[in-house]
């Protein structure tokens, strides 16, 4: 064979062949595929996930049928008067002046209505030192937060006024305007800044900077291809703002990622003598399939969220999905025919000091990254003692792992996310304090053939009354009449207030007791109980549902791709399991810091006492998925080097030495972008940002770097292991570049050893 000799086969090898002989018609179908995909994502527009198909239960019940009999529940809010000192009391005339002063000057501004004094609807507190002023705000619920400041204007000068009183507003409105002021640029901020943090280190990585815009203009564009394809696909399944943000983590994660496996080989290819043309199309076959292989374990991952049931869910599943598929076909086919076109040119604009021929040379003649002499140091000690370094490693991530037994999942109250920073999470604690469950009270959507009748009135009082006797509710619970669409709010507050624990006991009187005993004996009659109290419990009792089908699915799938990819049972299972490790480390790590505390200052967080509900299903299949990217690109370089006939331990050292650079850059890149996210302010941003980063760093470090090659070692020649009776499998392994003339590995037996 000459230099520029190699056999073809497999999709990769094909697509980059004919992108790198038709460069520019490569480089254009791309272009005008991301125009055409945002142009007319813009012109469809984006529907938005409904707020009744975000969750299932009761919950989705309630919402349904509020949505059903188009009622538009406008933001309520709440001011808190409240005695500083506890020398004022509700029955006091200063007290009196202050709330008569509160309901004058918000009814004022005009955009209020139906303003009810506590003397009307009995919200004073037991003690008498508090009271609540409610009402609603006028116009769209959703954008109630953009006309409240006049509101809060007008309650603050009443503060002034009344120096000795606590004067303090609470609400949907206000709460939406304080979270949109204090974090509204958190995740602005956080995505723009991912870009040049990828960007600055491709730039240490290639010392040149057109290579390291390419795998940063690649992603770009495959994010910018699936914002547009998202909205033309949320016509089917709808889509939210959570969905596009996890697309874009995911996005410029794999997007880097597959861009940075072949070009590292192409210039791995050129440094060792080929040229340009051969670099690429082995770069093709053999980088290219590890994209493919990965890209396509990543989208089945990625699937798996579409068995959870839950809008936002499968909304993130399909984003996520569509990206890695653009961003994984934009590699093994616009970026081939770029780096043809580019050639030696994509080394143009070298920074001096920061290229890789200023830092590495070996004694050979050719190259070896700096970091692949860290791991040749770590591989010579794993090779020597690869059972020693499984139990130490293996050991050492299981004890990381641990307090995942004990992990706890709810969604966050507004404390446990934000803290004690902001004024308006202290006077939410203050009116859970005074009026235990007020802030956040269960809702019972009563919905009847007629809601005037004398039984269903008879049964909402016997409710009304047996949900304070129960001790479910302290009171006062409310009532509120839709009589045109024959449906009753019933707003009850419950015993518990923000510990969720405890409020779910209170709802649980309330579902499973107090309603049968009263609106239950109606016949035909609805009352779904919703509420934050029952949303969290609904989500979390249908995420419990979803666990094992999400997990067998992604789990089975990734396991049968692997088998396929390498035509081997050993690596299949071994994949699985190692991965499954990296998973339950993350956990144990997240369970630490954000359940218990362990260490929470240091990554500016705090323990509270739980993890966020969606987190765990979440990381564990963007983690599945994102961490086959290393296993694939590593394990096909220890194959490709064992077919060469090398031996099992001469291939793992050549396979995990020479994709140390590739992986730690990748790996780097990932954690920057992540680690962004986990420097928000909200909790479960931080918790996913940590849980992410932390987890990609075990498994491109402990994972590939010490436990891959020990079990590898371990098993020697039965790592290639596939039983006869599966021998009828289709051969989805890719063709070897032509260092193989060494000669054919073979078994104890004689005969070709079968990769």
């Amino acid at each position: 064979m000459g230099n520029g000799d190699i056999r073809v086969r497999g999709f990769a090898a094909r697509a980059g062949g004919w992108s790198a002989r038709h460069r520019w018609a490569a480089v254009g179908i791309w272009v005008l595929f991301v125009v055409l995909a945002m142009g007319i994502g813009s012109a469809v527009g984006t529907v938005e996930v409904k707020e009744s198909d975000q969750l299932g239960g009761e919950t989705h019940t309630a919402a349904r049928i509020i949505e059903d009999a188009g009622i538009d529940e406008p933001a309520s809010e709440t001011v808190l008067v409240q005695s500083k000192d506890g020398s004022v009391k509700a029955t006091d005339a200063d007290f009196k002046a202050a709330v008569a002063a509160v309901v004058a000057a918000v009814e004022k501004t005009g955009k209020v209505t139906d303003v009810t004094s506590p003397y009307d609807s009995d919200t004073i507190s037991k003690d008498g030192r508090s009271a609540l002023v409610q009402f609603d705000m006028r116009g769209d619920s959703e954008t109630a937060g953009e006309r409240v400041e006049p509101v809060l204007e007008a309650v603050e000068g009443v503060q002034k006024d009344h120096s000795s009183l606590r004067i303090e507003e609470i609400g949907g409105a206000s709460m939406m305007k304080t979270f949109d002021d204090a974090f509204g640029d958190d995740f602005q901020q956080a995505e723009y800044s991912a870009v040049p943090v990828a960007l600055g280190i491709l730039l240490i990585a290639f010392g040149a900077l057109v290579a390291a815009l390419l795998p940063v203009a690649l992603a770009v564009t495959a994010i910018m291809a699936t914002m547009g394809l998202m909205s033309i696909v949320s016509h089917f399944q709808p889509m939210d703002d959570t969905a596009s943000s996890v697309m874009l983590l995911v996005g410029l994660a794999v997007g880097v990622d597959y861009c940075l496996f072949y070009l590292r080989r192409e210039r791995e290819e050129r440094a060792a003598g080929r040229d340009p043309e051969t670099a690429l199309r082995i770069a093709a076959a053999t980088s290219g399939r590890a994209v493919i292989v990965s890209g396509v374990t990543v989208c089945v991952a990625m699937a798996g969220m579409l068995f959870t049931g839950l809008a936002t869910f499968e909304a993130m599943g399909l984003a996520s999905l569509m990206v890695v598929a653009v961003a994984m076909v934009g590699s093994v086919t616009v970026l081939p025919a770029l780096l043809s076109l580019l050639g030696r040119r994509v080394e143009k604009g070298r920074i001096p000091f920061l290229h890789p021929d200023k830092r590495r040379k070996n004694g050979n003649g050719g190259h070896a990254d700096e970091g692949s002499r860290f791991w040749s140091a770590v591989l010579k000690v794993v090779l020597a003692k690869p059972g020693v370094s499984l139990v130490v490693a293996a050991g050492a991530l299981l004890a990381i792992a641990a307090p995942a037994v004990g992990m706890k999942t709810q969604n966050l109250t507004l404390d446990q996310e934000f803290g004690d920073s902001l004024p308006i999470v202290q006077t939410y604690n203050r009116v859970n304090d005074a009026f235990p469950g007020g802030s956040e009270p269960a809702e019972v959507i009563v919905k009847a053939d007629d809601i005037n009748a004398a039984e269903v009135k008879t049964a909402l009082a016997e409710f009304k009354e047996q949900a304070v006797s129960s001790g479910a509710s302290r009171g006062p619970v409310e009532i509120k009449l839709h009589d045109a669409q024959n449906i009753a709010y019933v707003y009850v507050p419950l015993v518990g207030g923000s510990d969720l624990d405890k409020a779910g006991t209170s709802l649980d009187k309330l579902r499973d007791e107090v309603r049968p005993a009263t609106l239950g004996k109606v016949d035909g009659l609805q009352a779904p109980i919703t509420g934050q109290v029952a949303g969290s419990k609904d989500f979390n009792d249908q995420l419990a549902g979803a666990v094992a089908p999400v997990f067998a699915f992604v789990v089975v799938f990734a396991f049968l791709l692997m088998l396929l990819s390498f035509r081997s049972l050993t690596v299949a299972i071994t994949s699985i399991v190692l991965n499954l490790l990296s998973v339950g480390a993350a956990y144990g790590i997240l369970v630490a810091v954000f359940q218990h505390g362990w260490g929470a200052s240091l990554v500016g967080a705090e323990g509270v006492g739980a993890i966020i509900t969606w987190l765990p299903l979440f990381l564990f299949v963007i983690l599945f998925g994102l961490s086959m990217d290393y296993h694939v690109f590593v394990v096909s370089r220890i194959r490709e080097a064992r077919m060469r006939g090398r031996s099992t331990n001469e291939a793992i050292k050549h396979g995990v030495v020479t994709t140390a650079g590739v992986v730690t850059s990748a790996a780097v890149i990932m954690v920057a972008v992540f680690a962004i996210f986990g420097t928000l302010s909200m909790q479960s941003m931080k918790q996913m940002g940590v849980g992410l980063a932390a987890a990609v760093l075990i498994d491109a470090t402990i994972i590939r770097g010490v436990l891959l090659p020990a079990v590898m070692a371990l098993l020697g020649e039965r790592n290639w292991y596939l039983p006869k009776w599966l021998h009828w499998l289709p051969d989805l392994t890719h063709d070897e570049s032509p260092e193989a003339v060494a000669p054919v590995a073979r078994d104890d037996e004689g005969e070709p050893l079968r990769v």
